[in-house]
């Protein structure tokens, strides 16, 4: 079995949209389609998500099933509830008196990995972050959703790994976003969420591939062939897109800090 996880192209947050350039990005992967076998296709619900996928869907004549939880990773963190997380979480809004909840992963690095918990396939479960927030629960209703429908193409999850019910070759496409497909992989590949959320920087419209490897006989694993890949924008000459990503230096401060 083969899955493709597409992130959406530059994303306008304030419409749920693509800017130009996102357009221009998502008609470049329309054109790449065609070679990527795009098989049984699922797309968020969000608007980034699925101007992205139109292009290429009509490119390839295809069309996709709506998945609610391929939606970005909704978790959002209190920090008013801990002083000690405030530190995590920098430049934080506030309404009133009271700190605006913040994603879970926009969490600096000097913190997250000063703790154990946050790098711990389990132990992330009790870290700070998880108990201020509903990270844990809606990492299992995204997980949950995502296996029961691997169990549909033949694959039920059984500890750790996959147990094969039947084999196949078939391919699933998600368009969807950056910090899902972490949750996703890191489901897969039984890691911390927060490893692959600060390890990688999947820019928009970027593919990324895994397959099943059956060593053993009805036992499955998922394998990375590509991670972020954007050889579509470069052969269109098309930069990719800083989106996603943090400062490369802390003096610049024409790019997110």
């Amino acid at each position: 079995m083969r899955i493709l996880m597409i992130r959406h192209g530059d994303p306008d947050y304030e419409h749920d949209t693509l800017t130009e350039k996102g357009r221009r990005e998502a008609a470049l992967l329309a054109e790449y389609a065609q070679h990527l076998d795009l098989g049984d296709c699922y797309v968020s619900p969000l608007g980034r998500a699925r101007d992205t996928a139109a292009y290429s869907l009509k490119k390839v004549k295809k069309t996709a099933v709506t998945m609610d939880w391929l939606q970005e990773f909704a978790a959002r963190v209190d920090i008013n509830q801990s002083e000690n997380l405030r530190k995590a979480y920098p430049n934080a809004k506030k309404e009133g008196d009271r700190y605006l909840p913040r994603n879970v992963w926009d969490i600096v690095p000097s913190f997250w990995t000063r703790y154990p918990e946050y790098q711990d396939p389990e132990g992330w479960r009790g870290c700070e972050t998880a108990r201020y927030s509903d990270m844990a629960e809606t990492y299992d209703g995204v997980t949950r959703a995502f296996d029961s429908l691997l169990e549909q193409y033949g694959y039920r999850r059984n500890g750790r790994y996959y147990q094969v019910l039947k084999e196949n070759t078939r391919t699933v496409t998600f368009f969807c976003h950056f910090g899902i497909s972490c949750v996703l992989l890191s489901h897969l590949w039984n890691m911390s969420p927060f490893l692959l959320w600060h390890g990688l920087a999947m820019a928009p419209t970027s593919v990324t591939e895994v397959v099943t490897e059956e060593r053993e006989q009805g036992i499955a694993y998922f394998r990375a062939l590509r991670i972020g890949d954007t050889g579509h924008l470069y052969a269109g000459g098309e930069p990719a897109s800083f989106a996603a990503r943090f400062c490369e230096t802390y003096s610049n401060w024409e790019q997110r800090h």
